[in-house]
């Protein structure tokens, strides 16, 4: 279905889901870079926020998030307190401006907090901000997911959720430290739909170790019997050097290159012909969904929770080492939920780490999101086109670009190349970077 060009995929690439990426982030911004951002908000300008919880019932060894284990009672309702306290300092820069146009809750697992204590974050952040009908959206583990939880979710009218999924293989889940049986995931989706949630989201992996194709189309004939209106299909990034916790995840078991392609093209393959619309590179959605419909009209965005329909130019990130985007810069709260607390404890933002965006810094981003979100690009307002031009060079010659002046597209079969394409437009990047994943 797709054509193998594997000297075009062999360099490392980001998933941008922000331009410039977090590896550009640095220490040289602060608090008063937060405040400055927040001061410059219009009275009617629409935001977005997201909540981070990070903690987890178990940790499992693939993950890159920032999350911790929820098991003391006495730390998690420390956390919570604390997000309380930055959800009233935020509110109180804002002053009554800005209208939230959408909540979002991640982690970590949300659901790794109480139910209650969910409602409470709510309710807070219903009065704190102007956000009568912002949906909200929530991740949850479908472990511990039970009858409790989705009646809060019936409650406060959530209206999105995704679960963690990945296979539904048991051999498979061990070998990456996260078994739950395929029962725990037919309940939660059973659960969420009982309590009104329209939109749900199944997050699922290829490249896992000891997976093949029988495996994971055993995963996918599954799941499209569940019928989310949603998914995103990853490829497992294995890079222990970075994450510590990979390394109890055995390396000379992972696919290679050639077989994790075979693995990207299958699920395409078999998600679109039940139904499902392809979403830029890794998302797929029912036609009726709202993400499916913004890749229709050509409103598709992309941001940290990847491909969405969130019209926003703004999100506020609450929580430790929760990301704020603003359009000239991008700030994260500090890591570390000591350094965390002890900021927001002391009134003050817990900005830690960032980079502002020149003007030309997000002219090159758009470029990227407009790639990654529409298929094509324009390069006008771009100085370094030409080199951009000789960088895509070998693209063209296999024919996976087309050029119409000075707007690139990308070739109907060009998919699985789209964020190697992008990476020519990224000035930060080099031949020689390898923190990041496999283009496939």
């Amino acid at each position: 279905m797709w054509p193998y060009h594997p000297h075009l995929l062999a360099r490392p690439v980001p998933r941008y889901t922000s331009y410039p990426t977090a590896a550009e982030f640095g220490g040289h911004v602060g608090p008063a870079d937060m405040a400055a951002a927040l001061d410059r908000v219009g009275a009617e300008q629409i935001l977005s926020l997201y909540l981070h919880i990070p903690f987890c019932r178990t940790i499992c060894w693939y993950c890159g998030c920032s999350t911790g284990a929820a098991n003391q009672t006495a730390r998690l309702d420390a956390y919570l307190a604390r997000l309380h306290d930055e959800i009233d300092l935020v509110a109180a820069r804002l002053a009554g401006r800005g209208r939230i146009g959408r909540i979002a809750f991640g982690g970590g697992s949300p659901n790794a907090i109480p139910p209650v204590a969910f409602a409470a974050l709510v309710a807070h952040l219903r009065t704190a901000f102007a956000s009568e009908g912002a949906p909200l959206s929530l991740e949850i583990d479908p472990r511990g997911f039970d009858a409790d939880w989705a009646g809060v979710i019936a409650d406060t009218g959530v209206a999105r959720v995704s679960l963690g999924v990945q296979t539904f293989n048991p051999i498979l889940q061990a070998v990456i430290g996260r078994v739950q049986p395929g029962e725990a995931i037919i309940r939660a989706v059973t659960l969420l739909r009982a309590a009104g949630v329209g939109s749900i989201n199944f997050d699922l992996m290829y490249g896992l170790p000891g997976q093949d194709d029988e495996a994971l189309a055993a995963t996918l004939d599954e799941t499209i019997a569940l019928a989310p209106e949603r998914l995103a299909v990853f490829g497992y990034a294995h890079v222990p050097q970075l994450i510590p916790r990979q390394r109890r995840i055995d390396a000379t078991a992972l696919p290679d290159a050639a077989a994790r392609f075979g693995q990207a093209a299958l699920a395409h393959e078999r998600l679109t012909r039940a139904g499902y619309r392809a979403i830029g590179f890794d998302h797929f959605a029912l036609p009726q969904d709202p993400l499916a419909r913004a890749a229709a009209n050509g409103t598709l965005r992309r941001n940290f929770q990847g491909f969405t329909d969130d019209p926003a130019d703004i999100v506020i990130g609450l929580g430790a080492s929760a990301i704020s985007a603003f359009p000239d810069r991008l700030l994260q709260n500090a890591k570390n939920a000591g350094a965390w607390h002890q900021a927001i404890g002391a009134n003050r933002f817990a900005t830690a780490r960032g980079i502002h965006r020149s003007p030309l810094d997000q002219r090159r981003g758009q470029a990227i999101a407009d790639l990654l979100c529409r298929g094509v690009a324009d390069l006008d307002a771009l100085p370094e086109r030409d080199i951009i031009r000789e960088r895509l060079r070998r693209f063209e010659q296999v024919g996976l670009i087309a050029w119409q002046g000075t707007r690139v597209r990308l070739a109907t079969d060009a998919l699985p190349y789209a964020r190697s394409v992008a990476a020519a437009f990224d000035a930060w990047r080099n031949e020689e970077d390898m923190r990041f994943s496999h283009a496939v």
